[in-house]
């Protein structure tokens, strides 16, 4: 029945995947630590795509989280000298002798891991309460610490609206879309060719006169009615130049410093071109993204409209991110009663103490000697592309929605949602072309050729192909060369330039 009432279920939060990055910065230093260097580091390579990620509010409880933790350790550096000042201390009066001594260098070293014992559980109480109130609060992640670097937080929201991304040199043999995640189909297909020379008949049998139209036309059509005919509400459109990472230097407009990090935006005529006449390792292609609920799950679609009169043709290439893996789920269990939140801070001071007070300095160490090497590294490197005219990579190599995705953590829910999106992306695309002809009286009779065996093909690789979903519509390990590692945040590895 139209105009049914029902009662609202409950429904995952729109930033949901932002809050438990959020939150889990604050559990685990090393994930804070990697956060916060590859999103405000200094560096020389492009930065993945958000894909639904607020950078914004995640880099602020990164560096929350980051400063937290070295002002922990330079405190437990101190205890830890004073700890071995008790011990010297405790050895010296044994051998001589003296009562108070002796008392003093009993209590010395116990008083001093009390403090560190009450320090690492105050710290990791601060923590879980960061964590807790980002995840289950009613704020906006981004408000509840305070900002970064205004320089970094501008780099990081104009990559929600990038329309250029540069793509490392060791994916090009794979794909350009780097981050997007895993397959969904057997592998990148090409629809078509079709032919677009006929003209469709009139009344009376007349033939109509052809509108004339370009593949920038056909991917604007595309564009601005896939929403509506493919049912995704919320589908997030967007024509975007790929390059590959080397040859990004080429164009001024993406690169203007050499020895500086690629623009996240260029004209929109160039976007334009790479689609019209590709360039060296430069083509446009037109960026379908469907969020799942609660941002859990990512499908994107990638077309390339090639027309080559009299024929055109698709270029399609389909790829899904899953739910984030386990560790940022952790935040879901962590204990809310008084006791037993109490007792489960206990149980972490005790077992946390001495591996925290002897660990201190080599975790300041580490830090140190990470940003000296960075920091040298890149000098080194600039000096070489000032003097040697050294051809950098500024390609990403992934995403950081890539890089923490786990289809071990995908259940029945995901993987449906996930061929659904597929399906009703690919019939968009090929109901919108078959309109698109039509309104600029193109006959359609080889479209409509092209398209039974499209449907055909492109659903047996779908299901049955190794796909996400494999034999039988089951999840496979995400184990493609794209996945996993982190950004780095280092400049990309230097070759000398070409002789002209």
């Amino acid at each position: 029945m139209a105009g049914r009432v029902l009662p609202s279920l409950p429904q995952y939060r729109k930033d949901g995947v932002t809050r438990r990055i959020c939150a889990t910065v604050h559990l685990h230093d090393d994930l804070a630590r990697d956060i916060d260097r590859d999103l405000t580091g200094d560096r020389l390579t492009a930065i993945g795509l958000t894909l639904g990620i607020n950078f914004v509010a995640v880099a602020r409880h990164a560096r929350v989280a980051v400063r937290r933790r070295a002002a922990l350790d330079r405190q437990l550096a101190v205890l830890g000298a004073l700890f071995l000042a008790s011990l010297l201390v405790a050895l010296w009066s044994l051998l001589a002798g003296g009562a108070s001594l002796v008392l003093l260098a009993v209590y010395g070293p116990l008083g001093v891991l009390v403090v560190t014992w009450a320090l690492v559980h105050h710290t990791q109480a601060r923590a879980r309460d960061a964590a807790q109130q980002v995840f289950r609060g009613a704020d906006r992640p981004e408000t509840l610490v305070p900002p970064i670097e205004q320089a970094a937080e501008t780099r990081l929201h104009e990559l929600k609206r990038s329309n250029v991304l540069p793509y490392a040199d060791e994916t090009a043999l794979v794909n350009p879309f780097v981050g997007s995640g895993k397959r969904l189909q057997e592998r990148e297909v090409i629809w078509g060719p079709m032919d677009v020379s006929e003209p469709a008949e009139g009344p009376g049998g007349t033939k109509l006169p052809i509108t004339d139209f370009d593949a920038i036309d056909l991917h604007t059509y595309v564009a601005r009615h896939m929403e509506g005919i493919s049912g995704l509400d919320g589908l997030r459109t967007r024509n975007r130049l790929y390059v590959l990472g080397s040859n990004a230097y080429l164009l001024p407009e993406l690169v203007p410093d050499r020895a500086g990090r690629p623009n996240p935006h260029v004209p929109k005529q160039l976007v334009q071109a790479g689609l019209q006449r590709p360039g060296a390792g430069m083509r446009t292609h037109l960026c379908l993204e469907r969020v799942g609920e609660g941002g859990r799950l990512i499908v994107s679609m990638y077309l390339r409209a090639i027309l080559a009169r009299p024929s055109l043709s698709w270029e399609v290439a389909a790829y899904a991110i899953p739910p984030l893996e386990a560790r940022f789920h952790a935040v879901d269990t962590l204990p809310l009663a008084r006791f037993d939140r109490w007792w489960s801070l206990v149980k972490y001071a005790t077992g946390h103490t001495w591996s925290e007070l002897s660990g201190a300095p080599g975790r300041m160490l580490e830090r140190s000697r990470w940003r000296h090497d960075n920091d040298r590294a890149l000098r080194k490197l600039r000096r070489k592309i000032k003097n040697q005219h050294v051809i950098v990579d500024y390609g990403a190599a992934t995403s950081l929605r890539e890089q923490y995705g786990d289809w071990d953590q995908a259940g029945y829910a995901e993987r449906m949602d996930a061929l659904d999106y597929l399906v009703r992306l690919q019939q968009g695309v090929l109901t919108a072309t078959e309109r698109f002809l039509k309104d600029h009286n193109v006959d359609t009779s080889s479209f409509d050729n092209a398209q039974k065996i499209i449907t055909q093909n492109y659903h047996v690789n779908t299901v049955n192909g190794p796909s996400i979903f494999g034999a039988g519509g089951t999840i496979q390990q995400n184990s493609g060369p794209q996945g996993g590692g982190p950004q780095g945040a280092q400049g990309g590895g230097g070759k000398p330039a070409p002789k002209p």
